[in-house]
């Protein structure tokens, strides 16, 4: 029995279609998680025989999956669009976007804000100076 190869780009234009709606759930995710219902059959009919299910949870980050999406065509293809996009990307750029697709098909996306480097260590700086006062006290 021959083996074909797996279409990994099959619900890339699914997603493309939905692309304005991701970016503005994305903004809107600011303020709040936002939700957005899809229509089944527009997932079943790609692929009816997915076995895992067309549910997933994709936490993307500066053009990555923060998570293993390996077993999830529907989340890689989800990425793929979301780089693609400026706007996403610029989002992604930002903070950390987590997309969560249950499996009545309703895709929650969560902002979550990410620490950076700059910020880490002005946090980190007074405890520095904190110790170095200590040191000069007991001196």
């Amino acid at each position: 029995m021959p083996s074909y190869p797996v279409n990994h780009s099959l619900y890339v234009l699914l997603w493309n279609k939905y692309k304005p709606v991701l970016v503005k759930l994305m903004r809107d995710a600011a303020e709040e998680p936002q939700e957005y219902q899809f229509i089944a059959h527009e997932f079943r009919d790609l692929n009816p025989k997915e076995r895992g299910g067309h549910s997933f949870t994709l936490e993307a980050h500066r053009r990555r999956a923060q998570n293993n999406i390996k077993m999830s065509v529907v989340a890689q293809d989800l990425l793929e669009i979301l780089i693609k996009s400026n706007t996403a990307y610029e989002l992604m750029e930002e903070a950390m976007y987590e997309f969560t697709m249950d499996k009545q098909f309703k895709l929650t996306v969560t902002r979550h804000e990410v620490e950076t480097a700059t910020e880490q260590e002005e946090e980190a700086a007074p405890v520095e100076n904190e110790t170095k006062e200590e040191e000069k006290e007991s001196a």
